[in-house]
């Protein structure tokens, strides 16, 4: 097999066929996702890293070009125990700001259903840990963090079209 080529799916009256891999596939396409198990998989390698290492790896800070990788813990909403999470964020000014995206999954994240019942939190950053309260973006916050996002993720409408809900953009305010 040739790893130079991918498949394309069909159009109208066309067989299929391999296209160079650089050649771009048409943007209407659903974006790929892996299956399920394999995200929960990652999530779970992601978090026992964090663990394992003591905090020493699986945070990162944002750049302009990229999101930065968070610890979330938020208070479960039936258990009433810590539930943390590795999450991805970008920064406006002190807040830092993270899509409830469940992995692109249709259901809404745990940890934004339980900032909902529960908004105060905690974060773990690469500069240390820092309380923080939990909120909805809406209106023109949200379409001008939300613009901030696609900077980073140029297929995040794509991506958020396989959601069949709006996916909320969550702001985290830092406690005094």
């Amino acid at each position: 097999m040739n790893h130079d080529l991918q498949r394309t799916e069909p159009t109208t009256g066309d067989d299929d066929r391999l296209v160079p891999m650089t050649e771009s596939r048409p943007t209407a396409e659903k974006p790929f996702l892996p299956p399920r198990w394999f995200v929960r998989l990652a999530w779970s390698i992601h978090r026992n890293l964090y663990r394992l290492s003591g905090g020493r790896m699986g945070l990162r800070r944002p750049r302009p070009d990229r999101f930065g990788l968070m610890r979330l813990t938020t208070t479960g909403r039936r258990s009433g125990r810590d539930r943390p999470v590795m999450l991805g964020y970008i920064e406006d000014g002190p807040d830092l700001v993270t899509l409830a995206m469940n992995g692109w999954g249709a259901d809404e994240p745990g940890w934004w259903l339980n900032l909902q019942a529960h908004p105060d939190g905690a974060v773990e950053l690469v500069d240390g840990p820092r309380k923080v309260t939990g909120r909805r973006a809406t209106g023109e916050e949200r379409d001008r963090l939300w613009a901030r996002w696609q900077v980073v993720d140029d297929r995040l409408d794509a991506y958020a079209s396989l959601r069949p809900t709006e996916t909320a953009v969550v702001v985290l305010e830092p406690v005094s």
